[in-house]
């Protein structure tokens, strides 16, 4: 290690639980970071700070206005801009460590790009805004024998949990079915930067333990804590629950694309989301998004107008989106606004 090196590392180095073979370890690590949004650009920005020596991030989305109060990587010009977040988190992670490699993926994380995306990390971070994505994510780890670790955060609250295959649960032991209905999303109920930072923190020293083989220190739990109620809870995820679908079974259904709804072109300028299992309340819809767009609704259809875009929402969870024929885009918006 370069005396340069060292010198930036020193107080890291210092701490016994990392040391100089553990620093070594960290500028040899490969990590992907699915996601570089709130969660994903904090502990993006952690890790690059700490030394891991390759990082990829993975986004499909583009800077807006609203970023700024929490997704830490990006400023005013990145919005002016609307540059692609992997793109503007790569160059903004430059300007302060410019001794790593990050490789920005501007890309939607799907079945048929996983291996591309996934492959050559040792380690999965979660900054995705949805559990399609994350089960997927989930499944391929498992497959792979990877280390991954699931963090999410809305409003004041956080949760986070770390999945070593074959020692400890997966996100299917613990959720073995997608949840459904509609949720809130920081679109509809916002959210408090300390809530990001709290789980993004708690994700980064995670890794870091995962990263230097510190793997007796690793929490096997499923963690979740409120900044604004300080409600702190966990449940025990010390090891794979019997009969669990991915761990036990090895049915990787996401990984094959079955945990996906069907999209599909709709018509003139439309993408047509086939989600069918998720019943709409759209009184509560409508109390949500009306502080984000125009809505109206009856008893057969809700209707969303957020420029340039009109969704279509139906009680079954299906919608139509016109202003895109991106599948991309039509995905996002939902996840967004609807739930993930």
């Amino acid at each position: 290690m370069s005396l340069e090196l060292d010198e930036r590392y020193s107080r890291q180095i210092l701490f016994r639980g990392v040391g100089a073979e553990g620093q070594k370890r960290l500028a040899a690590a490969r990590v992907v970071v699915v996601g570089c949004g709130a969660t994903g650009s904090a502990v993006a920005s952690l890790l690059a700070r700490a030394g891991v020596g390759t990082i990829r991030i993975v986004d499909r989305d583009y800077v807006e206005p609203s970023n700024l109060q929490r997704q830490t990587l990006f400023d005013e010009s990145d919005a002016r801009e609307s540059l692609p977040k992997a793109v503007a988190a790569a160059k903004r992670i430059a300007t302060f460590n410019s001794q790593i490699v990050v490789e920005p993926q501007v890309a939607d994380l799907t079945p048929a790009n996983a291996d591309l995306v996934l492959a050559g990390a040792e380690l999965i971070l979660d900054g995705t805004d949805n559990f399609e994505t994350r089960y997927l994510m989930n499944d391929y780890a498992v497959k792979h024998g990877m280390p991954w670790i699931y963090a999410a955060a809305v409003g004041s609250y956080g949760i986070t949990l770390n999945v070593l295959p074959g020692a400890t649960a997966c996100l299917a032991c613990v959720f073995p079915d997608s949840p459904q209905g509609t949720f809130e999303t920081c679109e509809t109920a916002g959210i408090l930067n300390p809530a990001v930072n709290l789980v993004a923190s708690i994700e980064a020293a995670e890794a870091l333990k995962i990263l230097v083989g510190a793997l007796e220190q690793v929490r096997r739990t499923l963690l979740s804590y409120d900044v604004w109620t300080n409600e702190r809870a966990e449940i025990q995820a010390g090891k794979p629950h019997a009969g669990c679908r991915v761990c036990e079974a090895h049915d990787f259904v996401h990984l094959r694309g079955e945990g996906r709804p069907h999209i599909t072109l709709c018509g003139r300028n439309s993408v047509q989301i086939h989600e069918r299992h998720r019943p709409v309340d759209f009184a509560e819809m409508d109390a949500r998004l009306k502080a984000h767009g125009t809505v109206r609704h009856n008893d057969f259809v809700l209707k969303f107008w957020r420029e340039p875009y009109e969704m279509t929402l139906f009680p079954d969870g299906r919608a139509i989106i016109k202003g895109t024929t991106d599948t991309g885009v039509a995905r996002s918006l939902y996840a967004r606004f609807v739930g993930n």
